[in-house]
């Protein structure tokens, strides 16, 4: 009898209860109903921390592929404070580790981004048997070609832009439009060339704001009324790329504006004759079904995840890469960061058709 357990950590995304099922539906095909035992481990970390789980069905795992979300329930508990006995006392890798017997798992099957990823790893130099599959909308994952819960995000991103070029067209104005990315800006890149923006403002790449003010006005000049910036929610101006981070998180801390779009807007409204208007879509890409390139990757990936247990191969993620599963290496993989190259081929591309990435 093989037992397994499940859990989603940090941040939600669509996908994770396709994954979920398919990593369930794997493991029934591969031992069969009567030799596993699924243990699903609620909201997150905190749940194998304080023993919260639960016995699932094999009926638990259906009709949950177009489902957002996550039936398991989620929570952040960051990396940093893992090993830090707080005033609860309590001591998390103890307990993860004691609750990880309790429940006589073979394997902990673990659904997360970078910060579940570093903790996964941990539990892996524990001594514990894990897999990870690779979840986040930013697809900053190192080790992957694709997260699952990112081509779902661009989709829901990319209609924001489009439902925005509309009243932009109508109106003759200028929006500025917030797309998730805090450190890495592959989301707000694709959606962005997806939806047709003029102007990409990236983490990767500090912007001028006085070079994406001239690309407005260059463009009403040319009798384009109508403007769209994709702008991630990280995006840095180049005074700010050459600041210390204490600096850095000072200033930031210091700003008026709600977030970084509002001030680019503040500061683009002297320097170019249009009206300009702000749109925070926020969470909305987060939400909902996944799409349906995720809902296969997110099955391939539970395919692999129950491959590997049969085989005994442990302390790994599903990693895509060319195209192909493979199992990579946590400890080769943890804590790295998959930022855009300002050389990609995507960038190249879009800068080839005029877009502007304020450098």
């Amino acid at each position: 009898m093989k037992r397994i357990g499940i859990l989603t950590s940090g941040g939600d995304c669509q996908g994770l209860n396709a994954s979920i099922r398919g990593v369930a539906k794997s493991l029934y095909e591969e031992f069969g109903e009567d030799g596993v035992e699924i243990y699903g481990i609620k909201d997150g970390y905190k749940g194998l921390i304080f023993g919260e789980y639960m016995k699932m069905k094999s009926s638990d795992f259906s009709g949950i592929l177009t489902l957002g979300g996550t039936i398991l329930g989620t929570s952040r508990q960051p990396f940093k404070l893992m090993r830090v006995i707080d005033e609860t006392a309590v001591d998390k890798v103890k307990n993860m580790k004691a609750n990880y017997k309790k429940m006589k798992l073979d394997c902990l099957v673990i659904l997360g981004g970078n910060g579940t990823q570093k903790t996964a790893n941990l539990l892996r130099e524990e001594g514990l048997n894990v897999v990870h599959l690779p979840k986040t909308i930013d697809n900053d994952v190192w080790g992957t070609d694709m997260t699952f819960g990112f081509h779902s995000s661009v989709e829901i991103a990319t209609n924001v832009i489009d439902c925005i070029h509309t009243t932009a067209t109508s109106h003759g104005r200028i929006f500025a439009v917030e797309i998730m990315g805090h450190k890495v800006g592959w989301l707000p890149l694709y959606a962005g060339i997806a939806g047709g923006a003029d102007v990409i403002l990236l983490p990767e790449i500090p912007y001028d704001i006085k070079k994406v003010a001239k690309t407005l006005n260059d463009r009403i000049e040319k009798g384009k009324k109508f403007s769209i910036l994709a702008v991630a929610e990280g995006a840095i101006s180049k005074e700010e790329a050459k600041m210390k981070k204490k600096d850095f998180k000072a200033a930031r801390a210091a700003m008026t504006e709600p977030s970084i779009v509002y001030r680019i807007a503040d500061e683009l409204k002297p320097l170019v004759d249009n009206e300009i208007r702000v749109c925070v879509p926020g969470h909305f890409q987060r939400g909902g079904s996944p799409c349906a390139y995720d809902r296969v990757l997110c099955t391939r990936f539970g395919a692999a995840a129950a491959k590997f247990i049969r085989e005994g191969k442990f302390g790994v993620m599903t990693g895509l890469v060319n195209g192909e599963i493979v199992p990579v290496p946590l400890e080769d993989v943890a804590g790295k960061l998959k930022t855009v190259p300002v050389d990609c081929e995507e960038i190249r591309a879009a800068r080839e058709i005029g877009v502007t990435f304020g450098d």
